[in-house]
């Protein structure tokens, strides 16, 4: 469980540099389709391991294999799509299949000790899936934020220009329109 834990600490913390660094790339077509590719045959070499398992460990082994595919994909999509909203869904699934190995590990135990893996398994996921909506809400807050203040430092250039007149007024605010192009005024 702790590995899982650390797991999925360490891979939301590289998404959150992901998201709040912003540059991620747009990938082809093909690249999509190479990575997605690559997750199905690294399902199916896992998947042949499992098969030698037998009993919970094979159906957490297979979990595992899941889990790694929806992972190498999910990652493929967001990285694809390029956007917030794509990156959030991609760590929500990716924490939903880390659950679902959580939960077929928890199958070994009996009893309270059962019960305690399983509720342990479902704070993980809860934590995570909060996570992505907190991060979420941060990075739209941020833009709004940013926003505002390029807004409000456009009304003061403009206001500056108006201490112009004729031609050095209209080439004051091109100037200031050209700088502040694309943010809401």
């Amino acid at each position: 469980m702790k590995k899982i834990i650390n797991t999925v600490a360490l891979l939301f913390a590289g998404f959150a540099l992901i998201g709040s660094a912003g540059a991620a790339n747009d990938t082809s077509k093909a690249d999509l389709k190479a990575a997605r590719q690559t997750a199905a045959d690294n399902y199916k070499a896992a998947r042949m391991v499992c098969d030698g398992v037998a009993g919970n460990p094979k159906d957490v082994c297979i979990a595992q294999a899941r889990a790694e595919r929806v992972k190498l994909e999910r990652q493929a999509d967001a990285t694809n799509k390029n956007t917030l909203s794509a990156l959030t869904k991609s760590r929500k699934d990716i924490a939903a299949a880390n659950y679902d190995v959580a939960k077929k590990q928890c199958n070994s135990r009996t009893g309270n000790e059962r019960d305690v893996c399983v509720r342990e398994a479902k704070a993980v996921l809860t934590g995570a899936v909060a996570d992505a909506d907190a991060d979420r809400k941060v990075f739209n807050a941020r833009v709004s934020a940013r926003n505002d203040k390029a807004s409000a430092i456009y009304k003061v250039e403009v206001e500056k220009c108006d201490a112009l007149a004729g031609a050095a007024r209209n080439d004051c605010v091109a100037s200031v329109k050209q700088r502040f192009e694309g943010i809401a005024k």
